[in-house]
């Protein structure tokens, strides 16, 4: 692949100045914490935070975005790694001591002074909790699923960035509810594992079952595509059908990975009393935040 071939790949194909910049501070906050901390431990969570943050810049602001306007499939990868894959790789990374590290004065004190701000901490409480946290989860998949709703918002500039903002907003909020390593009742928004457990398997069911039916439809179901052309030769029938098949198996596979992970939290907060004696003991959310081992 030429230089040029590479440049128009990475070149994006909607630019979002804001949105380009806000993937920019958040890389170079992360990277100016790694600097000042310097502790071997945070390798592997920054593997997984850069894997993540890159994945999702890369669905969004480059040539693969153009794509996944033109072959259903493609789109279904692009929410994959919106709502599923990017934001599970960030939340596993555990960034808020790294980010904080990193970040301005300035930005670290004005976030949480927005965070701090009444109507904003109630919001993220509603939201934060487990039956609200998989309702919208689900129900923005099925929203943005909805034939008449999909039709418009792919031809429309901007619903069709309020379905991808939407999209990676929630499940950056829902991985990062699921994926707190902290012991139950640390916050007013970090439930028991075993709470998680249930949520992460009733989310399963509707994935499934929705993949199963936009796989296994002997008629096309979006008919959006073939109003805007397709980008590669294929029938209308087999892009839905790998389409559908994103988002059954994929989708719903990534509540098992979790439910391990969520294990793995709960067999260390089992651990812990045992190896902590009293006068060094420190509070877990401090331990939370300086340690992940994946």
């Amino acid at each position: 692949m030429s230089l040029s071939e590479i440049l128009l790949w990475i070149t994006p194909w909607e630019p979002l100045p804001w949105l380009i910049g806000v993937f920019a501070l958040t890389a170079a906050c992360y990277g100016r914490g790694l600097a000042r901390r310097r502790r071997a431990r945070d390798i592997l969570p920054a593997i997984a935070f850069f894997v993540g943050l890159a994945s999702m810049y890369i669905v969004m602001q480059t040539y693969v975005d153009y794509y996944a306007q033109y072959m259903f499939f493609i789109h279904r990868g692009q929410h994959l790694i919106l709502h599923h894959l990017g934001p599970f790789l960030i939340a596993l990374s555990m960034p808020t001591a790294v980010l904080a590290a990193g970040a301005p004065r300035w930005l670290a004190g004005g976030l949480r002074w927005v965070a701090e701000l009444p109507p904003i901490a109630l919001a993220y409480r509603i939201v934060q909790h487990p039956v609200i946290s998989a309702v919208l989860f689900v129900g923005l998949i099925y929203f943005w699923l909805w034939p008449a709703v999909h039709f418009t918002a792919m031809l429309s500039a901007r619903d069709y960035w309020v379905m991808n903002l939407s999209m990676a907003v929630d499940g950056l909020l829902f991985w990062w509810f699921m994926l707190d390593p902290r012991r139950p009742g640390t916050t007013a928004t970090t439930y028991s594992v075993g709470l998680r457990i249930i949520v992460l398997w009733a989310v399963m069911p509707p994935q499934i079952a929705l993949g199963a039916y936009i796989a296994l439809a002997d008629h096309t179901v979006y008919d959006v595509y073939a109003v805007c052309g397709r980008a590669f030769p294929i029938s209308p029938i087999v892009d839905q059908q790998l389409g559908g098949l994103i988002t059954w198996i994929p989708a719903a596979m990534m509540s098992v990975v979790a439910t391990l992970v969520l294990l793995r939290f709960g067999f260390r907060h089992e651990r812990e009393p045992e190896h902590r004696a009293g006068p060094d003991r420190r509070k877990p959310a401090v331990v939370a935040s300086e340690s992940l081992s994946i």
